[in-house]
């Protein structure tokens, strides 16, 4: 594509150098540029690349999209009384093109769109983002897609989909390149429909810029990401971005009604509808007439009722306009009830028939790391959860204390008249939790989710996460500071603190595995293991196996 065409109208603060130029390809990474690309030196958490820009030029670079005064870098161009720089540029530079911009993330999103052609206006583009929920609404909401005949993208934590091809996610949210080039891949397979994370990062980082939302969903917010945020105030000004500037013209937000900063979001966006608007307001209008809510209270647009949950999966209704709809999923947990919930408000914005929704649903299975069931045979349920926030964490004991709770009174009423101690040891069945904090990321929620697993499980192996480049004693002495109670061991190795809490557990009891989900790595002093939490425990109940037969 010609340069000048690629940033024809980008907010450009000075260029020079011929803008005629063909641009074969576009790199932010130094080391990945080749002949006839233009390079975008932007700042990223470790390096900047601006630094690079010399080396970008070595390698083929044609044009330098820049945000920084680049006389700081190594180059001195002369500027004449306009805008462009003139002629004087010396050697290898007099054949480049530079272009200063006041933000290269921004531009970098700007160019990659228009390289791509625009990919996002072809198709039908969903966002979810929020702290917890994400990854098991974009499956839930492809399977009802797909349900309804429509070919799917995603674009996610686990992996990226494009049908049923598999690609790795190196981000839950790529770099603004990679995101319109997967957008315009997914339109080259015939995909209709593309569901993906959004996560906070890529928003503060303008990764998804430019591209054309069709619906927005808003899970939840809790704390998660401080040490980037540093305040839930800017965490949630991140988030907030997708609905107030991504979301497009004809675009429909649902939002989740029972969360605290879900009830923000609708009142800012009520607030602009009901003001008296000019035309630039009316995107914003009109993005409020188009507000689905959902929750488990009275008061939102989509509620769920009569939930019953269950170790076998939930049930419940969901009551929408004055009808009831009848709600079955393999999922389990209330957390996965608002998951579902956001699916449907999805579904129904997209005017999706509801037998195809309850379709969609009941044909989903697990998802990876989500609340996954480990089952080779033994007595007691095993579960995988990727649950690596005191939030999530919270929930994921709470969802197995409501399924301890129904399966203690299943049996105290099946065996009522022939077995009354059997009574007493089903409903004795334990909940022990196997969680750690990673490291380099926010220390604040330690102590936290040091405070909700003692308090909420009976027995607690407190072990390491990524520990990264910190010390794992270190970060679990963070932990201890919240314990609420001293039922907990501490094991720094987590194969062998997994292994324990198999050792430990009797029938009917509920292990659960939290923090690390689909991850098949543990990062330790910046070193990546082969490490998954899945295979751990399947050996450790295969081995327990094994003793027991000798």
């Amino acid at each position: 594509m010609i340069l000048r065409k690629l940033i024809k109208d980008m907010d450009v603060q000075r260029m020079g150098g011929n803008l005629d130029i063909e641009i074969s390809g576009i790199a932010y990474d130094s080391r990945k540029v080749k002949e006839g690309d233009l390079f975008v030196a932007m700042k990223g958490e470790k390096f900047n690349g601006h630094d690079f820009i010399n080396d970008a030029i070595k390698k083929g670079a044609v044009a330098i999209v820049y945000e920084h005064d680049i006389s700081d870098f190594g180059f001195r161009p002369e500027l004449d009384s306009g805008s462009d720089f003139n002629s004087t540029i010396r050697n290898q530079q007099s054949t480049i093109s530079f272009i200063s911009v006041r933000d290269s993330r921004k531009a970098l999103a700007y160019i990659s769109n228009n390289f791509y052609g625009k990919p996002s206006d072809k198709l039908t583009v969903i966002g979810i983002t929020g702290t917890n929920g994400k990854t098991t609404t974009t499956y839930l909401i492809k399977s009802i897609l797909e349900s309804w005949g429509k070919e799917v993208g995603l674009i996610g934590t686990i992996n990226y989909l494009i049908k049923n091809r598999v690609y790795v996610a190196p981000h839950t949210t790529p770099e603004a390149l990679e995101f319109h080039g997967l957008l315009s891949e997914m339109l080259s397979s015939n995909c209709s429909h593309v569901v993906t994370e959004v996560s906070s990062h890529a928003l503060s980082q303008k990764r998804v810029d430019y591209a054309n939302f069709n619906v927005a969903v808003f899970t939840n917010l809790t704390r998660e990401h401080l040490d980037f945020h540093i305040t839930m105030e800017n965490y949630f000004d991140a988030k907030k971005r997708l609905f107030e500037e991504l979301l497009s013209d004809d675009g429909a937000a649902v939002i989740n009604l029972d969360n605290s900063y879900g009830k923000i979001l609708y009142e800012i966006i009520s607030r602009k509808s009901q003001r008296v608007t000019d035309k630039s307001e009316s995107r914003i209008t009109h993005h409020a007439s188009r507000t689905l809510t959902y929750g488990l209270e009275k008061g939102a647009d989509v509620v769920a009722v009569n939930i019953k949950n269950s170790s076998d999966g939930l049930s419940f209704k969901i009551e929408f306009k004055g009808e009831s709809y009848d709600i079955e999923s393999s999922l389990m947990g209330v957390p996965n009830v608002y998951n579902i919930l956001s699916a449907v408000g999805t579904a129904i914005a997209l005017n999706v028939p509801w037998d195809v929704i309850r379709d969609g649903i009941k044909r989903m299975g697990h998802v990876t790391g989500r609340f996954e069931k480990v089952d080779i045979g033994q007595d007691f349920l095993a579960i995988v959860d990727y649950a690596h926030t005191e939030d999530a964490l919270e929930r994921l004991i709470l969802t197995a204390n409501e399924i301890k709770k129904q399966q203690s009174s299943r049996e105290a009423e099946k065996h009522y008249t022939y077995n009354a101690s059997r009574i007493i040891h089903r409903a004795s069945r334990r909940i022990i939790t196997v969680f750690g904090c990673g490291g380099d990321r926010d220390r604040g929620k330690r102590p936290r989710m040091g405070d909700i697993a003692t308090r909420l499980s009976d027995y607690v192996v407190i072990t390491s996460d990524n520990p990264r480049s910190e010390d794992p004693l270190e970060i679990i002495k963070e932990i201890e500071y919240g314990v609420s109670r001293r039922n907990y061991l501490i094991m720094p190795d987590r194969k062998e603190a997994i292994e324990k809490a198999v050792e430990m557990a009797d029938a009917g009891d509920i292990v659960l595995v939290a923090g690390k989900g689909h991850e098949d790595y543990q990062e330790i002093e910046d070193v990546r293991h082969i490490f998954r939490d899945r295979d751990v425990l399947e050996e450790a109940i295969k081995s327990r196996f094994k003793n027991s037969d000798t």
